[in-house]
């Protein structure tokens, strides 16, 4: 077996099992945990990119760089 043959192998092993884990989170089977975690931000605290305070921070900003004309 060449390298590369080793290797695309191994890759579609890791793809495989990537799938599985998200699919084994989504249908809740104890003790598998996928590899992307939900999201946790709430809209409208001041981090989040659709809030006030985050529009308002970011325009200011991109005003004193120079990225608009203001």
């Amino acid at each position: 077996m060449t390298v590369s043959k080793r290797m695309a192998a191994l890759a579609a092993v890791g793809v495989v099992a990537l799938f599985a884990l998200e699919f084994g989170e989504r249908f809740s089977v104890p003790g598998v945990r996928g590899v992307v975690t939900a999201a946790e931000a709430v809209v409208g605290r001041p981090a989040t990119p659709v809030s006030v305070a985050g529009v308002a921070r970011r325009s200011v900003r991109r005003c004193a760089v120079g990225v608009y004309h203001c």
